[in-house]
């Protein structure tokens, strides 16, 4: 199988797929016929009090921090995938999706990250409040799609590699290669699709690791299989999906979740993207519930596609992992 580069017009991005971006009218038709589950204002959760220290070689410590953050830990480098403390996933700071429980790792216990990959530009994956904060502590390498880099600059950020799809950059003994996602991006009305969004591929002396971001279901976790051999470690999304009329092109659910495992032949999945911030129809505990239903169905044993709670850090070494399909 050949491998699918996003199409570029020479001013806007879009999916080689099906356009996830959605109509002013579209986009008012949802907000008059929406049926919200309700969802709490807040959630107590448990902070993770210690974190791994030195990870043995070959090892992966990878600790759900929410949304769609994640720290990896291995012997080689830290690493955060879209990083969100913020109490909003929006450019204002008193409007916008709210937060209902705090981050499952307080930033102040972090320890030093030396990479921080950024998948799009949407602002609950885009937080420049973390991004800063993380520039000023601990001054990492930060990767990210096409078009992204000048903005990122001038609000800041001093080391910033752009990539495209199917792009790998090495960073000591990590490389990262930036792959497909079935998205969009924007963040005001007038730059719709200006820079480019995509998935990642983690690979070191540690089980290699998929990152999805935000993606509806497409061929491309064929394709990502395809190129890198069967994933072993896949972290997919699960939340953000109703209406399915609206949201289907740029948000899997859970069924679209499992059938991404599959398609990526992984030996273990995590989920992500549900819980954090209200950002669709769906009830906040209906993703997970609808995934155990989703892997029933399909006959995958549950502990193939786990999800973590806030804070909670799972330890991946080959020998943990099941063997594959």
């Amino acid at each position: 199988m050949g491998v699918t580069p996003p199409r570029f017009d020479g001013r806007r991005y879009e999916n080689p797929g099906e356009s996830a971006s959605r109509t002013m009218r579209e986009l008012l038709r949802w907000q008059v016929t929406a049926v919200r589950r309700p969802w709490p204002a807040w959630v107590e959760q448990e902070h993770a009090v210690t974190l791994p220290g030195a990870v043995p070689t070959g090892t992966l410590a990878l600790t759900f921090v929410n949304h769609s953050t994640f720290l990896l830990q291995t012997g080689a480098a830290t690493i955060l995938t879209d990083p969100v403390w913020s109490d909003r996933a929006s450019p204002l700071p008193f409007a916008g999706p709210r937060r209902v429980h705090a981050p499952g790792v307080l930033f102040d216990r972090l320890p030093r990250i030396d990479i921080v990959l950024v998948s799009h530009n949407h602002y609950d994956h885009m937080d420049l409040h973390t991004l800063r904060r993380l520039e000023a502590r601990d001054r990492p390498r930060f990767v990210t799609g096409t078009g992204n880099g000048p903005f990122l600059r001038t609000r800041g950020l001093s080391r910033v590699d752009e990539l495209t799809w199917w792009q790998s950059i090495d960073l000591g003994a990590v490389r990262v290669t930036m792959g497909p996602a079935q998205h969009f991006s924007a963040r005001t009305p007038f730059d719709r699709n200006r820079t480019l969004w995509g998935s990642f591929v983690i690979e070191g002396d540690w089980p290699r690791v998929f990152f999805a971001a935000d993606t509806g279901y497409w061929r491309h976790f064929e394709e990502v299989r395809a190129s890198f051999g069967a994933i072993e470690l896949a972290l997919l999304p699960i939340g953000a999906y109703e209406p399915r009329w609206f949201m289907r092109p740029a948000h899997m659910n859970p069924a679209d979740a499992v059938q991404a495992h599959l398609d990526l032949q992984a030996r273990l999945s995590v989920a992500m993207h549900f819980g954090t911030f209200r950002l669709t129809d769906e009830a906040r505990d209906e993703p997970p519930q609808q995934l155990g239903e989703a892997l029933d169905a399909r006959g995958v044993p549950r502990d193939r596609f786990r999800v973590l709670r806030p804070g909670q850090t799972l330890t991946v070494h080959p020998d943990f992992l099941p063997e594959a399909f």
